[in-house]
């Protein structure tokens, strides 16, 4: 099992950083970049949970997402071609008098299979950095389409 932790600052402000992690209409891709809309699959959406399917270059994974603390969304994975176990995403918001906010992330990959297990090791070492960089990318495309 693998736990990545990630940290981001933005001019976002909470409500608008979830707004776009819920948002599970056509062109997601555009803001996540792991999540094709050809395996997008919204299951129910209520104001404040959504139990989803994504992904994204053959895995997928069906979340369970939870934003009913204003400072807080968990993504739970209920099923996946890799992922079991404990797998899910935790977003921590922390608001800043200058109106900047801390975005923290702690991914956790825990392999069901062969295949989960050595991706999730290989995600855990040497591809964090690539987890950081879809993270940074997301931030900064809600940055732009909440500027527009």
């Amino acid at each position: 099992m693998s736990t990545i932790r990630l940290h981001q600052t933005t001019t976002l402000t909470p409500e608008q950083y979830v707004a776009g992690l819920t948002d599970f209409g056509p062109g997601r891709s555009k803001l996540f970049g792991n999540s094709a809309d050809a395996y997008l699959k919204v299951h129910h959406k209520g104001p404040t949970e959504a139990d989803v399917t994504e992904g994204s270059g053959g895995i997928w994974e069906r979340l369970h997402y939870d934003w009913s603390d204003p400072n807080r969304v968990v993504l739970t994975t209920t099923d996946s071609n890799l992922w079991g176990g404990a797998s899910g995403h935790t977003y921590n918001f922390t608001r800043h008098p200058n109106g900047t906010t801390d975005i923290d992330v702690v991914v956790v990959r825990d392999g069901k299979n062969l295949r989960g297990r050595l991706l999730g090791f290989v995600v855990g070492t040497i591809g964090k950095g690539i987890l950081e960089k879809a993270f940074k990318n997301s931030v900064k495309a809600i940055e732009l389409r909440n500027r527009v």
